[in-house]
């Protein structure tokens, strides 16, 4: 399915987890603490909220699914 592979890699690699890490890092440092309860409603959004949809899919259809795939994965693996 397109959520967990579009050609950028599975959202299980460890390159992706460390992309997920890194942006939840980033929101930490530049915005406000980004819980792992916080990123999964993130997530969540990133695939059901049509205007975040629309804005992350303007990398390729199917990215924002990728992406909220991803990061379901690393808060499951991160408890």
């Amino acid at each position: 399915d397109s959520s967990t592979s579009r050609g950028l890699g599975d959202v299980y690699k460890r390159q992706v987890q460390k992309q997920v890490g890194l942006l939840r890092r980033t929101i930490t440092e530049s915005f406000y603490p980004c819980t792992k309860e916080v990123l999964s409603a993130l997530g969540g959004m990133y695939r059901e909220d049509e205007r975040f949809r629309k804005n992350i899919d303007q990398y390729g259809e199917g990215t924002a699914g990728f992406v909220s795939s991803a990061i379901v994965y690393y808060c499951e693996k991160n408890q």
